[in-house]
């Protein structure tokens, strides 16, 4: 590996394999963090990593939420269609 392609490596780091990886690796920061031992430029990274974590899982959050809305939405149509031919 070449210099350069480890810093662009260590620049961006891997995509968190799923939300739960996600909310594991940023309770582990914020752990760290809380801790008080970590030198400044460690604390910001580990900010901006953190930072990262969390627009991941919101963004998850999210899509699940507008899921959720669409499920309910399809249930609700066939509840007051069943309850519409109950008349």
């Amino acid at each position: 590996m070449t210099k350069s392609s480890k810093n662009a490596a260590l620049s961006q780091p891997a995509q968190p394999e799923s939300f739960e990886a996600a909310s594991v690796e940023l309770e582990k920061i914020v752990a760290a963090m809380e801790a008080g031992q970590m030198s400044l430029e460690a604390s910001l990274s580990a900010y901006q990593r953190g930072a990262e974590l969390l627009q991941y899982c919101q963004g998850k959050l999210q899509v699940a939420q507008q899921q959720v809305r669409i499920l309910e939405a399809d249930m609700l149509k066939n509840f007051v269609r069943s309850d519409i031919d109950d008349r």
